[in-house]
């Protein structure tokens, strides 16, 4: 029990200075001060900084989607739970401490020289376009149309962290609402449901 205490204070401590910082500025003394698990316990749970990165990213994602299913999810439509994603890094964007997305931050830092941060982030992404895709054939629609909306998520992200604002979570939405329209109608009877 202590070990599985001091990994999650450990994993705590690395996720608010690695994301809030970036990760080649902090170092092992950084995230014992702010953890309080000493140097010599962290060095037993995560015998490399690289190990360290990897179980942050790992448990990230899964908080990360976590949160994104259950947003969507609360919407009955299946076309208004693609539009749901959207929305949601809306919110995601709003956050105090949003900076950017933390794998793609990752990935700019690291994944030149660390496969296993690399692969962890493709890990990420997949399992994103995955989820994409599940959306889009559960509104019956497309299989491409995942592809075409992850990029506009990933952009709206990227574009959201440089502009520090939740705008392009929005313009990414009206873009994903124009793409789905454009395969066709919505609503009841073949009407565009106006939303």
């Amino acid at each position: 029990m202590e070990s599985a205490v001091a990994r999650e204070q450990a994993l705590d401590a690395a996720e608010t200075l690695f994301y809030g910082r970036g990760i080649q500025s902090v170092g092992m003394d950084d995230i014992r001060g702010v953890s309080g698990v000493s140097l010599k316990r962290l060095y037993q749970l995560f015998p490399a900084k690289e190990q360290l990165v990897v179980a942050y990213l790992e448990r990230r994602d899964l908080r990360w989607r976590q949160r994104l299913a259950e947003h969507v999810e609360a919407h009955t439509d299946a076309r208004q739970r693609l539009l749901a994603v959207f929305d949601w890094l809306g919110r995601w964007f709003r956050e105090p401490d949003f900076r950017g997305c933390a794998w793609i931050n990752s990935y700019g830092e690291l994944g030149a020289v660390s496969e296993a941060v690399a692969e962890q982030v493709r890990a990420h992404k997949r399992a994103f376009r995955e989820y994409l895709g599940r959306l889009v054939a559960e509104a019956g629609l497309p299989a491409e149309l995942a592809g075409q909306l992850q990029l506009l998520a990933e952009g709206a992200m990227v574009t959201a962290a440089v502009e520090r604002s939740a705008d392009p979570a929005a313009r990414a939405g009206r873009a994903a609402r124009a793409l789905i329209d454009a395969y066709g109608p919505s609503g009841a009877n073949g009407v565009p449901d106006g939303h």
